[in-house]
């Protein structure tokens, strides 16, 4: 057979001795294409289009389109991508298993072979998300964690190896080994990939976390899109975007002394924020981007869904090869990968010039000063110095400026908790003694976990919570774990206090989650992790942990210290994630930073401190020890470095995980094609997405009598909609497991949970920060029932619209469906009858998702908004001129209805972006779309 050779761009390239095949990126300049003009990110996504131009899911035209990319062209022409592989974790990774299940379910009942649904690129599902820092402070806190992990979730990853054994291209690397996106970087990117005719190609993804961009450090194209986008391309559809613009980042000069690669990412996150880069490839370049190693590459690359970009892409280099041999990949593979780049001449970081960008922006590393970002929210950058004085200017300021809306007298209010309880309180709130290790906290506040260890308060500053105490000190998360030169700069920093005689404050529940084993190998090698030990840092677990709400439950005297006085505490992280209720539901103030800051306010105990002028705390002869006086050197990091990537250590650790990891092993799984649902199971369930299928699809048509659900603010995050982190006893969730027979101790959390839609549904829009204007000030997931007035759960009135065939719209401000790529906040939109949803802007993924879920988007244009519309609540709502000839983003009508039976029409744009779109959109979502497509074809 002969194989598809567009635009005559077969060829061939040599390495090692031999002669390869490829499809030629230069080969095109001899069709008129100034391919050397394109930024590497397009002209990677362009090879992919190359490659698979068969006419049907990619045409010629497809190709002409990109290949002629311009610079500051209006972008109308979407790009139609077939990715290598797909990358998924747990939390996102179990419900996409769970419609994979579905969808074969469904072909065995029409009497296809179910075998017919199996992923066409090789998937790995990385269980990582699952793991709760419920001990901490012990050496034993890592066996416990995992022995809980594995108690909780047996039922998960019994459907997991049912998984394993039913599809052929699915495969899972187990828990305890590592966080998806470090194990990506260090083992599963190759960088070069071969297909089974002998044709190179580069490694490209999409992965079910916002931040598989973390793989753009090491010069791999990937993003982050829904589970329900990462089936699609499962299954064989191209993952279908908008031609993005691309924002150059013109890096130069070099990083000083005492600041690290986590300050500048936070930067950058507050720069790019600024620059409004949603929706656009960004790629860096310049004699600063050169000369950063590759791990602070990555962790840049990492944070682009803070800064909101779809990617943060660093260009191919040497760089990327020292590091593809440092972390054990062959000497041969990496070879044949700089022969491959070169021969595509996609090699080396472009200067000044080179390049033509959408956008250009200038970035000298060396103005980059020591920072950390919060309390609410990853751009909001506060520098170092800043911080104390910030702190207290949002502890007033009100809630539409990032602030607490606190009095100023209410500052001061200090509960002293100690083995004995509450001993004394000045400031005000209540008089109530709580006993470390009682249970006097609320269940619903305590959420799913069990009672920890007593917390004893005997250090010398005393046991003392106030607005601004540290309550939480976690260094966590890929984005910083995956970086030796902070992880280290930690341990050293840890060192240097432990000599000095200094202690953590031990109501400060402090943590250790590195990326990967390889972190531990190396701490233990450079004999830094018995200083981590000593202040508290033992290692929990090999996961994300705090970064994404598993940060396990604080002691709930202090706990309820912290809830009957409305304390304003502190978290301190090294995550990417500060979004509200995130960390911990009871802890409003959580900053991102580096590790070794982490380490440096546990310390102090507090953030409401000038760390360039206050000390932290005092040595053990009662000296003050300021910062600098504990801060290693660049010097210092780098020695320890050189011990820090042993290419043996990577090769042993990611080689035969069903050896390293018994408990694995000890998991039962069921066997077939065709999995056999229970229907007692309050864990997986069949989901409601193809009850009824039908071979054909839908019609478009107007959506007349909606009622709003609710009304919301600016920067309602995926973290709001999506249920995530513990569930209340008295939620609709809560109440629906009782009724199930379900202990409260055993509710474990939302995301244990995601491949149960009964639960997820009633846990949709029930965080209990988010802000519905329909009931405020109130917070929750509530909201008033139409025409009663009457005030209930989302879910009940939900329930209560579906029983009167009342279709449903939310109301909403701009950035809607900022953070994570849960695909769970447009699941349980669609499946509590929410038809549309109208916003001021949205964030790219949940956009996407929306319309996959079969969901309509609008946004509202020339400054409309609810505010100025003075929507309340109480309005019915009519979409006009939805038709089954609907065009990518036209103009629609929303109809505006109010009380008094006056009306109003508002013209908003249809956010159906694409062609593609439009056909998920008629299908009623893009699984009933590939699902039909697939049977179509057998």
């Amino acid at each position: 057979m002969s194989l598809p050779n567009p635009f005559n761009t077969r060829g061939t390239f040599e390495a090692n001795g031999a002669t390869h095949s490829l499809y030629s990126l230069p080969a095109l300049k001899a069709a008129g294409y100034a391919i050397d003009r394109l930024p590497v990110s397009i002209r990677l996504v362009l090879e992919s289009l190359l490659r698979n131009c068969d006419g049907k899911r990619v045409t010629e035209d497809a190709v002409a389109t990109l290949a002629g990319w311009q610079a500051k062209a209006e972008r109308t022409a979407e790009v139609p991508f077939v990715v290598a592989r797909i990358v998924l974790q747990d939390f996102t990774g179990v419900p996409l298993l769970v419609d994979l299940a579905a969808m074969r379910s469904a072909v065995d009942k029409v009497g296809k072979d179910p075998k017919i649904i199996e992923p066409l690129v090789p998937v790995d599902l990385v269980v990582d998300h699952s793991v709760q820092v419920d001990f901490a402070g012990s050496a034993e806190a890592l066996a416990k964690n995992l022995d809980l992990e594995f108690t909780r979730n047996r039922e998960r990853y019994q459907f997991v190896k049912w998984g394993m054994q039913a599809f052929d291209t699915f495969k899972v690397v187990p828990p305890g080994i590592g966080i998806v996106h470090q194990v990506n970087l260090e083992y599963l990117a190759q960088g070069v990939l071969k297909d089974g005719n002998d044709t190179y190609y580069p490694d490209t993804l999409v992965g079910t976390d916002s931040h598989t961009t973390m793989i753009n450090g090491l010069g791999v194209v990937g993003w982050g899109v829904g589970g329900i986008e990462a089936e699609a391309g499962m299954l064989g559809q191209p993952v279908y975007f908008l031609t993005p613009d691309v924002v150059g980042v013109h890096l130069t000069g070099a990083l000083q002394e005492g600041v690290t690669a986590t300050d500048l990412a936070l930067t950058i996150t507050e720069l790019l924020r600024a620059k409004k880069v949603v929706g656009k490839f960004v790629e860096f370049y310049g004699p600063g981007a050169k000369a950063l190693p590759l791990v602070d590459r990555a962790t840049i690359a990492n944070m682009a869904p803070e800064y909101g970009a779809t990617m943060g892409f660093f260009p191919i280099d040497e760089e990327t090869s020292i590091y593809l041999r440092g972390t054990g990949r062959a000497e041969k593979h990496v070879a044949l990968y700089e022969s491959y780049y070169k021969a595509q001449e996609l090699w080396g970081i472009p200067e000044k010039g080179q390049i033509d960008y959408s956008v250009d922006v200038e970035l000298d590393l060396s103005t980059v000063v020591p920072s950390v970002a919060g309390p609410k929210r990853p751009q909001d950058r506060i520098v170092l110095p800043q911080l104390k004085d910030a702190f207290k200017s949002l502890y007033t300021a009100p809630a539409s400026d990032g602030g607490f809306g606190r009095a100023a007298d209410d500052y001061g209010t200090t509960v002293e908790v100690c083995h004995t309880g509450i001993v004394s309180e000045s400031g005000g709130g209540s008089q109530e003694t709580a006993e470390a290790g009682s249970t006097l906290a609320s269940e619903q506040e305590m959420g799913d976990h069990p009672t920890p260890e007593p917390v004893m308060a005997s250090h010398d500053h005393g046991g003392k919570v106030t607005n601004g105490s540290v309550l939480i000190a976690a260094i966590t998360s890929c984005t910083n774990t995956s970086n030796p030169s902070v992880m280290l700069a930690a341990g050293l920093l840890a060192k240097k206090a432990v000599a000095r005689g200094m202690t953590v404050n031990p109501l400060v529940k402090s943590s250790l989650a590195p990326g990967s084993r390889v972190v531990t190998d190396y701490l233990n090698k450079t004999g830094l992790a018995p200083y981590l030990d000593k202040l508290g840092f033992q290692t929990v677990g090999y996961g994300c942990t705090t970064c994404i709400g598993n940060s396990g439950p604080l002691d709930p005297a202090i706990e309820k210290a912290v809830v009957d006085n409305d304390l304003v505490a502190a978290s301190v992280l090294s995550g990417n994630r500060n979004f509200e209720a995130r960390v911990h539901q009871n802890i409003k103030s959580n900053f991102l930073m580096s590790p070794p800051l982490v380490v440096a306010f546990a310390l102090a105990g507090r953030v409401d401190i000038d760390m360039s002028s206050d000390p932290i705390a005092k040595d053990e002869n009662g000296v003050d020890v300021y910062l600098k006086d504990i801060w290693p050197s660049l010097s210092e990091i780098r020695d320890e470095m050189a011990s820090a990537l042993k290419p043996e250590v990577f090769k042993a650790l990611y080689s035969d995980f069903t050896s390293q990891n018994p408990k694995w092993n000890e998991i039962p799984s069921s066997v077939g094609n065709v999995y056999e649902w229970d229907r007692d199971s309050t864990y997986i369930q069949e989901p409601p997405f193809f009850t009824d299928f039908s071979l054909e699809p839908g019609a478009i048509a107007p959506i007349t009598g909606a009622r709003p659900m609710g009304i919301f603010g600016d920067s309602v995050t995926t973290d709001h909609i999506s249920p995530a982190g513990a569930i209340k006893k008295d939620s609709p969730a809560g109440r629906y497991l009782g009724e199930n027979g379900v202990e409260f101790v055993d509710f474990n959390s939302y995301g244990s949970r995601r491949g149960n839609d009964r639960i997820m549904t009633r846990g949709t829009f029930a965080n209990v920060r988010i802000k519905n204007l329909m009931v405020a000030p109130k917070e929750g997931g509530y909201t008033v029932l139409q025409p009663e007035g009457t005030e209930m759960s989302i879910y009940d009135a939900a329930m209560t619209y579906k029983q009167r065939g009342t279709p449903l719209i939310v109301i909403a401000g701009q950035e809607y469906g900022t953070g994570s790529s849960r695909d769970w906040a447009a699941k349980g939109t669609n499946l509590l009858g929410v038809k549309v949803v109208v916003a001021e802007s949205f964030e790219r993924i949940h956009r996407s998702n929306l319309v996959g879920m079969g969901v309509l988007p609008l946004q509202f244009k020339d400054g409309a908004s609810a505010k100025t519309l003075g929507l309340d609540g109480t309005e019915v709502y009519d979409v006009v001129g939805l038709t089954s000839d609907v065009k990518p983003q036209q103009d629609l009508v929303l109809r505006i209805t109010r009380a008094n039976g006056t009306s109003e029409d508002v013209t908003v744009a249809c956010r159906i972006d694409t062609p593609i779109e439009v056909d998920y959109y008629q299908h009623g979502g893009i699984l009933p779309y590939v699902l039909r497509q697939i049977i179509a074809r057998n």
